[in-house]
């Protein structure tokens, strides 16, 4: 299997809380990737090292051959021209039009003349069902086609990789499936590899070609949806039926309740 990234041992804290522990996952090329957890249990945090804001306590980090813990400054600036990154909540210009939020990477990163970059926008909104939308600005727009918008940005300079920060969250459930079918349409059109980070099961589990599910800063499984579904660690099943009681408690640990008034 052809792995557009790989984490082998990873572990990333601040001072004596470590988030990820000992952590190792493959990530095919081509396919759409979901990591889930529960909050909390440090999916954001993952993609941030694989994106190269963060860097990790120990262990290796391999992003589309980028060993990304000796990595320079130069060497993450060529690196992030071929990634595509769809911030949670989108994260729009709100000073710039739509148009002009689609057009900032093709800007900042090509060498175009802006006939060119202004037939690959109107081509970024076509795909996203949004052209007629391209002189609109993002208080003018609802949510979730804010979020289609962010997505066409993120898929601007055809991203070899494309990360999804929580992007089915605050959705309705017409833009929810809206966006779910545009990341796996999109996906297959170049031929990219998505990283999905959620904790939505029903979505993610539709789209996906393989997931990863993380808990306590480990992975507790990794594979496609129908085997992730099937393993019976109690903390995974816990997370995929929403069970109120398991390995995760409601109360956070505390004293015994004498010791309060001691």
């Amino acid at each position: 299997m052809e792995l557009a990234a790989q984490l082998k041992q990873v572990d990333f804290g601040y001072g004596d809380r470590l988030i990820l522990k000992n952590l190792s996952v493959d990530i095919p090329r081509g396919k759409v990737v979901s990591v889930m957890g529960g909050s909390g249990s440090g999916k954001t945090t993952l993609l941030r090292l694989m994106c190269g804001q963060y860097a990790a306590n120990s262990g290796q980090i391999t992003v589309l051959g980028q060993n990304m813990v000796s990595a320079t400054e130069a060497r993450l600036y060529a690196f992030r021209k071929r990634i595509g990154v769809l911030f949670q909540f989108g994260a729009l210009f709100t000073d710039l039009s739509v148009f002009d939020n689609v057009a900032f990477p093709l800007r900042e990163h090509a060498d175009l003349p802006e006939s060119a970059i202004r037939d690959l926008v109107l081509l970024k909104l076509h795909a996203v069902g949004l052209r007629g939308a391209a002189h609109l600005f993002p208080s003018e727009i609802s949510g979730g086609m804010g979020r289609r918008v962010a997505l066409a940005r993120a898929i601007a300079l055809d991203p070899e990789l494309i990360f999804y920060d929580e992007p089915f969250a605050g959705l309705d459930p017409i833009s929810l499936g809206l966006t779910a079918n545009l990341i796996r349409t999109l996906n297959d059109a170049l031929g990219a590899t998505s990283l999905v980070v959620t904790h939505d099961i029903h979505e993610s589990f539709d789209i996906s070609d393989h997931v990863v599910v993380i808990g306590d800063g480990k992975v507790l499984a990794q594979g496609t949806p129908q085997e992730v579904a099937a393993n019976p660690d109690e903390h995974l099943q816990q997370f995929i039926h929403g069970k109120p009681e398991g390995p995760v408690g409601f109360h956070y640990p505390a004293p015994a309740l004498e010791k309060d008034f001691a």
